[in-house]
């Protein structure tokens, strides 16, 4: 199985984000949204996800899978989760839109950063030593 985790990485928010300060994503009529999933997990359990734990929690939530169904084909389920590509969390709503960076520490744990940080500015500008910074997807071409 693939690595999907990041460590010791700072993921800065999209160069194209509109948003000036980190924000709440919200969610649709329809139910959650996946940003909103994503926000919720990691900013409730800073540095309590690796990236592939929080995406396939989100995954599993989004999809509404059942405490019964996840007991009996959590494996399955796992495992189909899993053998496709997934964009990572560089592609993410959250340093696209949300104005949120991603810092992942030397375990592969991730927290959320808000831009209008002290902690964003510091990471951004790589003072945190041997840090990996890089940079949250555009989400036009331009």
């Amino acid at each position: 199985m693939m690595e999907w985790n990041y460590y010791n990485t700072f993921i800065t928010v999209s160069p194209d984000c509109p948003a000036e300060f980190g924000t709440v994503p919200p969610d649709k009529k329809g139910g959650r949204t996946k940003p909103s999933l994503e926000y919720e997990l990691a900013a409730g359990q800073p540095y309590g996800y690796t990236q592939e734990e929080l995406m396939y929690e989100v995954h599993v939530r989004h999809k509404g899978y059942s405490a019964e169904e996840l007991a009996e084909n959590g494996a399955e389920i796992r495992k189909v989760f899993f053998s496709k590509p997934t964009a990572c969390l560089r592609a993410s709503m959250l340093p696209k839109k949300y104005g949120w960076g991603i810092h992942f520490n030397e375990k592969g744990k991730m927290a959320l950063i808000p831009r209008e940080s002290e902690a964003y500015h510091r990471f951004e500008a790589g003072e945190d030593g041997e840090l990996k910074v890089v940079a949250g997807m555009r989400s036009s071409k331009k």
